[in-house]
């Protein structure tokens, strides 16, 4: 029963069977090879975009704070939901990246951004001329950190109120697969099309063993780019096996089958824990995780026998009325099975 993170999963077995297979022989390094030609192929196809510059890394948190480095200056700001990953969970990643640049968070329902709530930030940043904050960029999580999904319609209406004031955006995408599927759209509708200049597209919360492509839709950045993952040090020498990894994701649309599942196991965790006596859901399920409040004596009976999750926020105890709701998060991978789920849900009951 583990439900902390997509994280803890392993990785999918055609994806190590393709880092076996690319562990043979000898291969030119730092990007050089065949396979990673093949990943850029691959993605400018899939987005249907066929200039689109393609770069390879081993985390999430670099391909976010390279991303935000190279739309924002160090002078301005970068606009995103007071529950962003780039604001809860990367340490400060990208206003270092960014050389001293800040995050101007922005509020709405369900860690969801909200249109006029964004044009008022942006339209508030700045008035001051050379004495403020200028502005910078937007960045777009989806999936949210709530579990809830941006659709097309909602992604081109924030990148529209970017757009009035000139700002490009960026999509941490994460979670990018357990959107899409959510929502139907394709890649390219729930992107460039929908006016997004960048993508970080997440491949080890879903299967991978780690890797993430940040994808240029203007490929006149690319250089930049280049030389900022560089001095990172994050162009790995051995990038064969960041490739290998990415093709194998990609491919037959085991990417998208992955998401597909961890997003069915969450909306049946989802349905198991609203049926139950004194539980709500937090937040809509709308990807792969489930934000629920069940009674405190579930919570003790479901960690006692070992499952692992977490509560949200943190600072909650197990300690106190065993009637009282305790928020949690819940999180399914594409390992999760209906028999983890079922067993936990037995122990809530």
């Amino acid at each position: 029963m583990h439900f902390a993170s997509d994280n803890t999963a392993g990785v999918a077995p055609q994806i190590m069977a393709a880092l076996e297979a690319a562990n043979a022989g000898n291969v030119p390094s730092y990007g050089a090879d065949a396979l990673t030609e093949a990943v850029t192929v691959r993605l400018r196809e899939i987005f249907e975009a066929p200039q689109a510059a393609v770069y390879l890394v081993a985390t999430g948190t670099v391909a976010n704070a390279l991303s935000c480095a190279m739309l924002c200056a160090p002078w301005e700001t970068v606009f995103c939901h007071r529950n962003a990953h780039i604001e809860e969970d990367e340490c400060g990643a990208p206003e270092f990246f960014i050389g001293g640049g800040k995050l101007t968070l922005v509020d709405g329902p369900h860690a969801k951004m909200d249109p006029d709530a964004l044009r008022r930030a942006i339209a508030h940043t700045g008035r001051g001329g050379i004495h403020n904050l200028q502005r910078g960029m937007v960045s777009i999580t989806n999936a949210t950190e709530a579990g809830t999904v941006y659709s097309v319609a909602e992604v081109t209406a924030l990148a529209a109120v970017a757009r009035d004031f000139g700002l490009p955006v960026h999509m941490d995408g994460a979670r990018f697969a357990n959107a899409l599927v959510a929502t139907g759209a394709s890649p390219a509708e729930m992107t460039w099309k929908a006016g997004v200049d960048v993508l970080s597209f997440g491949g080890t919360k879903n299967g991978c063993m780690g890797v993430e492509a940040v994808i240029l839709f203007d490929p006149t950045r690319a250089r930049e780019f280049e030389l900022r993952r560089k001095r990172a040090g994050h162009l790995f020498s051995k990038h064969r096996f960041l490739a290998a990894q990415m093709l194998a994701y990609l491919a037959g649309g085991l990417w998208l089958d992955l998401a597909d599942h961890a997003n069915a196991m969450a909306a049946r965790l989802s349905e198991g824990i609203a049926a139950l006596p004194g539980a709500s859901l937090v937040h809509p399920t709308e990807a792969n995780a489930v934000f629920a409040a069940v009674p405190r004596a579930a919570h003790r009976r479901a960690q006692a026998a070992g499952a692992a999750y977490y509560l949200w926020p943190f600072d909650q105890s197990l300690d106190g009325p065993g009637e009282e709701p305790l928020a949690a998060r819940l999180v399914c991978s594409w390992a999760t099975t209906e028999e983890e789920i079922d067993e936990f849900l037995s122990l809530l009951r």
